[in-house]
């Protein structure tokens, strides 16, 4: 990054500015914590100061790239001390409210009298940021292993490493009052739609609030519709998927300290694709995201169905099935809906027993947990075995969307179906399915729609929608995202090469 940029930075105006302070008064302010360090550093020529939070920086650079190099030099005025110091971010200023930003970030403040109003500011913050790591929610047996950690300079470079080129464009802004944290958004100039670069910067940088933890707060504030229990963007943590949706023409949003990534704008089938797909034939692929669609529904509908059958449509039922359906409810006293309530609730706390608990106990509980409390409440006639092989089948279901946040709402959204179910049987499920229907055909992606392809319906798109074909079909970007450049790849000249190849 470049040091004007670092300037630029610095000297962003936030919400929480109040008048202008001196460089004197922004030292004192900072000596009132105990972490603060203001010293003078004793040389042949002229004595120094030094201001600086010493958690914040970086010790050896202190002494190394600092101290050492302008103890043997001879300097009269703080332009000639810069000129020694063999770091490039450095600032002159004689702006109290930079220097007080600056200090909070890892800057050392030089001065070469106590009371001088004219500093010099040298960036030697620590870098203790996680080394890189395998991706841990969207872990893949094929294919890259690496995975974003919390420092944003790190992620930047991931993703630079594997786009190599100019167009990539990197907008950093400053967001909360009080965590002041770095939220950069990335795109391809020369691919991404305008009005979808400047839909995000414009939501970014107008977030009003104090702390931003984590790129899932911005995730909340941004999407277009907030009271929807349907993500509008996906959150990933491997740089190798941010890539290839940024060729594809999207933007990203990163936060410092998140090691996850914000992508869009999205549609709702791009949920149920995992990363992986890519790695793989696209034969198997495509058998793979079938499968989850299908563990979608099924997860969604298998609860209610037995609710709404049982109570309402009894005579569906096979005459085979029925009969077994009798004896598993004969000694249940709860009417179905009980009964479904009773074991959605109980995998319910058992998955999040298992999230809260350490690792290791945590897979014990799930897995002993299970087993006992299922065993249990079917031999204490609490439930049928029957249901519970079916709440069993679509609480694993539900845990085959590669999204994390996506999964959690379709383990909502049963719930209601579940109370439908209740009410009026299937015409109830019916009643419900087409308010969530006209709910997801309302829903925008940064003012794509939510549903494409599906709606508006776009045939060149579903070659990677519910079906991922060879990529020779996929020579161009998807539609919906109204991309300037929409060609991939030139699909005349690849079957030319191909031709010539198999010629020689």
């Amino acid at each position: 990054m470049s040091w004007f940029s670092i300037k630029k930075r610095l000297s962003l105006p936030t919400e929480n500015d109040t008048q202008a302070m001196t460089v004197q008064e922004a030292i004192e302010d900072g000596m009132t914590s105990s972490d603060f360090e203001h010293q003078i550093i004793v040389t042949p020529y002229k004595n120094i100061w030094v201001s600086y939070y010493g958690t914040l920086i970086d010790p050896n650079k202190l002494h190394d790239d600092v101290i050492e190099k302008i103890q043997a030099r001879q300097f009269h005025t703080p332009e000639d001390l810069r000129t020694f110091i063999s770091i490039n971010n450095t600032e002159l200023t004689s702006d109290g409210n930079v220097v007080a930003d600056s200090l909070m970030r890892g800057y050392v403040c030089i001065q070469l009298e106590e009371q001088a109003e004219l500093c010099i500011l040298v960036a030697i913050q620590t870098d203790d940021n996680r080394e890189i790591t395998i991706p841990e929610v969207e872990f893949s047996v094929i294919g890259p292993k690496e995975s974003f950690v919390e420092g944003i300079d790190t992620n930047i470079n991931l993703i630079r490493k594997r786009i190599p080129v100019p167009d990539l464009k990197v907008k950093e802004f400053i967001v909360g009052s009080l965590s002041k944290t770095r939220v950069c958004v990335i795109y391809i100039s020369s691919i991404a739609n305008e009005e979808n670069v400047n839909t995000m910067i414009e939501r970014v940088s107008a977030i009003q609030f104090d702390q931003i933890n984590d790129s899932s707060y911005i995730n909340q504030m941004i999407e277009d519709q907030t009271n929807s229990p349907f993500p509008q963007f996906i959150d990933t943590e491997r740089p190798d998927r941010v890539a290839a949706l940024l060729a594809e023409g999207k933007v990203v949003v990163l936060a410092d300290g998140s090691p996850q990534a914000i992508t869009g704008p999205t549609t709702l089938v791009e949920f149920f694709s995992a990363f992986e797909d890519y790695f793989l034939s696209w034969h198997i692929a495509t058998a793979f995201r079938l499968i989850r669609l299908f563990a979608v529904w099924f997860s969604i509908f298998a609860t209610p169905l037995y609710v709404a059958v049982l109570t309402y449509h009894a005579e569906i039922i096979p005459q085979d099935l029925l009969a077994t359906l009798i004896v598993s409810r004969s000694q249940i006293p709860f009417p179905p809906i009980l009964e479904a309530l009773f074991l959605e609730l109980t995998i319910e706390l058992l998955r999040e027993a298992g999230a809260r608990l350490p690792t290791k106990v945590g897979q014990t509980i799930g897995i002993v947990g299970g087993i006992v409390i299922g065993t249990a409440a079917v031999e204490a006639g609490l439930t049928s075995n029957v249901l519970l092989i079916i709440v069993a089948l679509a609480a694993l279901a539900s845990f085959t969307t590669p999204v994390y946040r996506m999964g959690n709402t379709i383990r909502l959204i049963r719930f209601p179906y579940i109370f439908a179910s209740q009410l009026w049987g299937l015409v109830g499920l019916a009643i419900l399915f087409n308010f969530m229907l006209v709910h997801l055909l309302t829903i925008t992606s940064l003012g794509r729609p939510y549903l494409a392809p599906l709606y508006p319906t776009r045939l060149a798109d579903f070659k990677d929608a519910f079906f991922r074909m060879p990529f020779n079909f996929q020579s161009k970007r998807p539609i919906h995202l109204q991309t300037k450049n929409n060609v991939r790849f030139n699909k005349r000249k690849a079957k030319k090469k191909k031709d010539i190849d198999e010629g020689i």
